[in-house]
């Protein structure tokens, strides 16, 4: 049996009891609680101090959000923030391009995101106000 210093004896405990509580407690990812409290249906987009409507879609799980210029799937996505009211999330779309948005909401049918990014070799930086309006239409 080898003869150990105090010091590398006590090393050695430290590094032990570290690896073991370190393994004891798993990590949670981020879940982005916030955008399934937000109400289904149909949603309008409008850009932030315009009346004209962006766009409308139908809304069965809040994520499609984050990924307003990007709606393909297949986009691998970095969760920057996820507190109660609100999410940051950059995307990376392989061949289309790449994105960081945020989402506040102010109810589960009001909702404020920023996003910014590069879809299809062209920058977009955009300002919107998505509101629930209704059921979703049939065939969206």
């Amino acid at each position: 049996m080898a003869i150990l210093s105090p010091f590398v004896r006590w090393s050695l405990l430290a590094l032990a009891f570290a690896g073991a509580s370190a393994s004891a407690v798993p990590a949670q990812a981020p879940s982005l609680a916030m955008l399934d409290r937000l109400e289904k249906g149909s949603w309008q987009l409008r850009e932030r101090g315009k009346d004209d409507v962006v766009r409308t879609i139908c809304v069965g799980d809040a994520r499609r959000m984050i990924q307003i210029y990007h709606p393909r799937s297949g986009c691998s996505r970095y969760i920057i923030e996820d507190v109660p009211n609100s999410v940051t999330v950059h995307y990376t779309c392989p061949g289309a391009g790449h994105g960081r948005t945020s989402i506040r909401a102010e109810t589960n049918r009001l909702v404020q995101i920023d996003t910014q990014g590069i879809a299809e070799g062209r920058p977009f930086s955009q300002a919107i106000e998505a509101r629930r309006v209704g059921a979703c239409a049939a065939g969206n």
